[in-house]
């Protein structure tokens, strides 16, 4: 695959990531999305002529040959949807972006990954909790998330740091800048276990609209999100907001009646937008989490958990019948259309769960 048209894929103007999939799904690869002839691209289902119409390919090329000397040169990794490290509860998300640039030494698809988020105001109470939290998790080999923002964000990666936890940042902007870049000594100490991600390219700066953007990201990479402490307004209650809208879990942290920053918390405790959290037990128990040094290895088979309720229905299909399923059987089987079962089969397939054969037919691997 060429990572050229990869990388140009996102800088094509106001094509967002489920057209962008939707685009690869049906022509093929991302080469051809750029060699295809517009008229084809307007008789995919959900494209159309206004679409395509804004698209400048031409332009989106140029700015990824520039960027990719950027990121060869400051030896940043970037990482497409259907690469195998891309993380896989992110790409469960339709939303999630097509291209993630990284910087440092992270696996993305630990066992368990946290998100947790905070306001910028911290209190002693709230980074109290943080550091009790975090102590509890390096027990459970865990990647902890969050955004690299003052407050709640840098206390739990600078808490990371201090018992050895990777941690990954999310950036609202291009891996060229640090903001706030009170942050950059704390950013620099996460290179070597965890490091920095994002989906913008370099130049791109910190824009008030890149941080809800970017706390899709922050919410959609983990398996829970933990709300320390938050105001009745903010990107943590956002953050919240969207793993909600993931189907992910979300627990806080309760606080006082009459402390502002606690108010987003009880907030989301009162409207069951997220569970209770008191301490560490909690959310292992509704995880159904083991510590490291009780886990049993096993050679059983392991149910693909990581596939979208579409995926799993396509998975199910395929693996009652012994012999390959033709793509035209499928699709009736599924009752599900060519275009959103094309994207599903290659998304399936690059993550290793089917394999497709000669005749556009397709079996379990």
């Amino acid at each position: 695959m060429s990572l050229l048209h990869r990388v140009a894929l996102s800088f094509v103007k106001n094509l967002g990531p489920v057209s962008a999939k939707a685009l690869i799904a049906y022509l093929g690869s991302e080469e051809e999305v750029f060699r295809s002839p517009t008229a084809k691209m307007t008789r995919i289902p959900g494209i159309g002529d206004k679409k395509v119409a804004q698209w400048n390919f031409d332009d989106a090329l140029k700015k990824a040959e520039q960027e990719l000397l950027y990121i060869e040169k400051h030896d940043i990794q970037p990482i497409f949807y259907t690469d195998s490290r891309y993380p896989k509860r992110l790409k469960n998300c339709a939303d999630s972006p097509i291209l993630l640039y990284a910087k440092g030494n992270m696996d993305l698809n630990p066992q368990h990954v946290i998100s947790i988020v905070g306001t910028r105001n911290a209190t002693d109470y709230g980074r109290l909790l943080c550091k009790q939290l975090i102590e509890e998790l390096q027990q459970y080999n865990v990647l902890i998330v969050s955004g690299l923002a003052l407050g709640i964000d840098v206390a739990a990666h600078k808490e990371c740091l201090k018992h050895n936890i990777p941690t990954i940042g999310v950036l609202g902007h291009g891996l060229d800048r640090l903001y706030p870049s009170q942050n950059r000594a704390t950013a620099d100490k996460m290179l070597e276990n965890g490091g920095l991600l994002s989906e913008y390219p370099s130049g791109t700066i910190p824009d008030r609209e890149n941080f809800p953007q970017r706390n899709r990201i922050v919410a959609g990479i983990a398996d829970a999100t933990v709300v320390i402490e938050a105001g009745i307004k903010g990107g943590a209650l956002i953050t919240a907001e969207i793993a909600n809208s993931y189907n992910r879990d979300v627990f806080a942290f309760p606080g006082r009646l009459d402390d502002k920053y606690s108010e987003g918390c009880n907030f989301l405790i009162r409207n069951h937008k997220a569970a209770l959290l008191t301490c560490m037990a909690d959310l292992a128990f509704s995880l159904g989490w083991e510590k490291a040094d009780k886990a049993k290895p096993t050679d059983q088979f392991v149910l693909p958990i990581d596939l979208s309720k579409d995926e799993r229905l396509i998975f199910d299909i395929l693996q009652q019948h012994q012999s390959p399923l033709a793509i035209d059987d499928l699709t009736i089987k599924a009752n599900m259309p060519m275009s959103m079962l094309a994207m599903n089969l290659l998304n399936m397939e690059m993550q290793g769960y089917i394999q497709s054969l000669p005749g556009k037919t397709y079996k379990v691997s």
